[in-house]
């Protein structure tokens, strides 16, 4: 390698690497309510309503953003972008560790998923602007495993620093890590020179063509529900679904929530490996797609169905399975013109993050509903998945459905 090319790549893994504990930390940040829950629990008397919207306001936060991200990374850059927003997740974790109430906790963990809603599309935009096709691809890869060793480091390594640290004293330390990804984006990451007429304000369209193309419309339901429902589960309902229904102690939840998060990251692994040698071979994600989520539905209903067994191997399970959904977000953005890639990334993404929140508070809110009725807690959490479970077979039956009903739209069109 001569040292032009070493300078190139240590100039890209500077660049990766600041990007990608960025993204590692807004993943942990999303996944670790799951085990913090007992700890809310027990100490604030948190109900499983306000469990929650707890969870869930992270989400929320981060899907008003999207729409507003897409305009700004084209018009200001990714940068200075990355940099105001990183900016507000500091100011996040440390209004968390500072809350005396249960509102003050919303709005810090509102603040704390409006600070990080850029932290995957500004790193994926980045990589369209410096790298070429392979490069990008391999990157993009790399930034999800960043992400699910986020999920990963949310369950046991958390739970092994709450009896030192505490809860408090753990979001201290994230607003800390927070403000070194600050200067690591800050020092890696080169300015945005795309040429000023494209970043002018006139230049940058709006949604309509995007979130009317056949390939989004098809799969918007799925976004919400499978998309939506599986970050979910995987970032706060697995969690209380162990303590509660499978009966086991927070240590035991912790590591069946490890379990669950590796799985997830064995899954990007393999999904990285394999994409690219099914694409040669004439197989694209929609045709996964399809054929892939009836499995993860199927687990799911056995975990309805046998409550009380079904641990965390079922869980992670359930997780691997439907993990075929996400292929859906680069399926979407290459449907579409490259130009709208960029718009396509976020409008997708904010309907994933609205089907988390809804996801996680309406689950909630329903548990909370049963357990008033004189419901058991298990009973409760089953009937929740139940009706996440006929959620899901819902858009999957309308992403099978679909192109045959926009053919015959089509047909009837051409007739007429």
């Amino acid at each position: 390698m001569s040292g032009h090319e070493t300078t190139a790549w240590w100039r890209v893994g500077a660049i990766f690497g600041a990007f990608a504990f960025n993204y590692f930390l807004s993943a942990l940040l999303r996944a670790v309510v799951a085990t913090l829950a007992p700890e809310f629990a027990h100490e604030l008397g948190l109900g499983a309503g306000e469990l929650g919207l707890l969870a869930g306001v992270y989400f929320l936060g981060f899907a008003c953003m999207q729409l507003p991200i897409g305009w700004l990374l084209d018009r200001f850059g990714v940068r200075e972008v990355l940099l105001a927003l990183t900016t507000l997740a500091v100011a996040g974790c440390a209004g968390f560790a500072l809350a005396r109430d249960f509102g003050e906790l919303v709005l810090a963990r509102l603040l704390i998923g409006m600070g990080v809603a850029a932290s995957l599309m500004a790193p994926l935009t980045a990589f369209v602007r410096l790298f070429d096709a392979p490069l990008q691809l391999r990157l993009n890869a790399w930034m999800l495993m960043s992400g699910s060793l986020g999920m990963v480091a949310s369950t046991l390594p958390v739970q092994a620093l709450l009896p030192t640290l505490g809860w408090r004293n753990l979001f201290y330390g994230l607003a800390g890590a927070m403000i070194t990804a600050l200067i690591l984006i800050a020092a890696a990451t080169p300015r945005d020179r795309a040429d000023r007429e494209a970043r002018a304000p006139r230049a940058v369209r709006g949604y309509g063509s995007v979130v009317r193309h056949p390939a989004f419309v098809q799969a918007a339901p799925l976004a919400v529900f499978a998309y939506g429902g599986l970050i979910a589960v995987q970032s706060l309902w697995a969690g209380p679904w162990l303590t509660e229904v499978v009966m086991v102690d927070a240590s035991t939840a912790a590591r069946g929530l490890f379990l669950i998060n590796l799985s997830m990251l064995a899954s990007f692994m393999a999904w990285g490996v394999v994409i690219p040698r099914l694409v040669s071979r004439g197989i694209g994600p929609e045709w996964l797609i399809a054929r892939g989520w009836p499995l993860g539905a199927a687990v799911m209903l056995a975990i309805v169905l046998i409550g009380p067994a079904a641990g965390a191997p079922w869980l992670a399970a359930w997780c691997a399975c439907t993990s075929v959904v996400t292929l859906s977000l680069p399926a979407v953005a290459h449907a579409l013109p490259k130009a709208e890639a960029g718009r396509a990334l976020s409008a997708f993404n904010l309907l994933i993050f609205l089907g988390v929140f809804g996801c996680q508070w309406g689950m909630g809110l329903m548990i909370d509903w049963l357990l008033a009725a004189g419901w058991s807690p298990g009973h409760s959490y089953r009937a929740a998945m139940a009706l996440l479970l006929l959620a899901i077979a819902g858009a999957g039956v309308w992403y099978w459905s679909y192109p045959r009903m926009a053919q015959r739209k089509r047909s009837i069109a051409a007739c007429g």
